[in-house]
């Protein structure tokens, strides 16, 4: 998933002899990869912690909603970096703070202790806001205006091809030790636990110093290279009638708030669960480690969709293609709660396709006719992210009182709320659109 900046400033490129504008932008394209690989690490992360400290589905979200959390407390913050050093350094800052995180997973795991694993998660999502809020205006800027849609469309196939392929090196690295069930972990004597814990967490050391090493050496990579520079423009409100009304009176916005809270929620949701789900004998019957590649589909699906997605919303109105996504959407998570088997799994994996188009759909309906308040639209959905930390831990809440299967009922509810908005919701106020798009609703 990628976000939109939240900052106040506009951004044009400077034109600076000898710099290529298309390697620039596969040196900056390459960070939607990592950040889309690194988040979606924690669909595997989840089960394996899960099993490591014996925790209850509610207890081992606490990973999603520290995660996500960070995106929350340190968007805006990231949007003054980004005055402070430019777009750059920023980036530059990101990956190491993201590698430092990724350096905690060291003493996290021969301690053992979840709770320091939390803060890891943290300190990797505080460097990754940095990197989106400036990755995502950089690509825009970096080239005509009218195709900047098609780079960041390009930028987030990227991110898309990351969070396909790591659920199944994560398994194949992290889910290779087969955990104990918990009836023989309670027969261990304590020091034979702790042993046991130390040798399931420290599964976890290899891959993220590995992970560790990549993005400090990337960091270094783009401190040298000579990124075309960016020119930051304080934007000013113009003389129209926006500048006189208050941001909550678009109702149109503050719905599509709440549509990015729900299915940022939902989409981590399902994929925070999937491997525990396809784990349980009457839905796949998976190991966790089989159970994780077939996470690559849900996350691989949406890569097709946002493919799919970009033509149809050239031919069909967005809200309508938005709206039906989540009838389709709501009735697989029901098909997959109604059923059991191959049924069941597939329908839930194929809930990602759907997933696909919905961010972008809902952010730009949500920014329309918001004139000099676009800047201040973006930051309060940007601040809706958090959606993904808190819903996973409702869920939890549910499966753990009602069971895995049943508890997909709360993606139920936020695909309905997704349906709401996508054909009614979207609509601005009479008394606030424009004239063209007021004739477009009556239409």
């Amino acid at each position: 998933m990628a976000i939109a900046a939240p900052s106040n400033t506009s951004v044009q490129i400077s034109a600076e002899p000898g710099v290529s504008m298309r390697s620039a932008l596969a040196m900056v394209t390459t960070l939607f990869f990592l950040w889309g690989f690194i988040t979606c690490l924690n669909d595997i992360l989840i089960p394996h912690l899960k099993s490591v400290f014996t925790l209850n589905y509610a207890e081992v979200m606490l990973v999603q909603t520290f995660f996500f959390s960070a995106y929350f407390v340190f968007a805006l913050p990231s949007g003054k970096v980004i005055q402070w050093i430019g777009y750059k350094w920023t980036m530059v800052a990101g990956l190491a703070v993201m590698a430092a995180g990724a350096l905690l997973f060291i003493p996290a795991a021969l301690v053992p202790s979840f709770p320091m694993f939390l803060v890891a998660l943290s300190v990797v999502a505080a460097g990754m806001t940095l990197l989106q809020v400036s990755a995502n205006p950089y690509v825009a800027a970096l080239g005509p205006a009218r195709t900047s849609a098609s780079r960041l469309n390009l930028a987030g196939a990227f991110n898309s091809l990351g969070t396909t392929i790591a659920p199944y090196l994560g398994g194949l690295f992290i889910l290779g030790l087969a955990p104990l069930a918990p009836e023989a972990l309670r027969t261990l004597t304590p020091a034979a636990l702790h042993a046991y814990q130390v040798a399931q967490a420290s599964v976890v050391i290899k891959p993220y110093i590995l992970i560790a090493a990549i993005l400090l050496a990337y960091a270094l990579a783009m401190a040298i290279f000579k990124l075309p520079g960016l020119a930051t423009e304080n934007l000013t409100a113009h003389p129209d009638s926006h500048a006189e009304r208050s941001i909550w009176e678009y109702r149109h916005l503050i719905l599509g708030v709440v549509a990015i809270f729900v299915y940022v929620g939902a989409e981590v949701s399902i994929g925070s669960f999937m491997v525990n789900y396809l784990n349980r004998p009457e839905i796949g019957n998976l190991s966790l480690k089989a159970a994780a590649g077939f996470v690559a589909f849900y996350w691989g699906s949406a890569m097709v969709g946002r493919a799919a997605g970009a033509g149809l919303t050239q031919k069909l109105r967005a809200n309508r293609v938005l709206g039906v996504a989540a009838i389709v959407a709501f009735a697989l998570v029901a098909t997959s709660m109604l059923s059991f088997g191959h049924v069941a799994m597939w329908s839930i994996i194929a809930v990602g396709l759907f997933n696909s188009i919905m961010w972008p759909n809902i952010f730009a309906l949500a920014l329309t006719d918001l004139g000099p308040l676009t800047n201040r639209g973006s930051s309060l959905l940007v601040a809706a992210v958090i959606g993904g930390a808190l819903i996973p831990l409702v869920q939890g809440a549910l499966a753990d009182r009602i069971g895995i299967h049943h508890a997909f009922l709360l993606p139920l509810v936020c695909y309905s709320y997704i349906c709401f908005y996508g054909f009614r919701g979207f609509r601005v106020p009479r008394h606030l659109s424009s004239a063209a798009h007021a004739a477009e609703q009556q239409a």
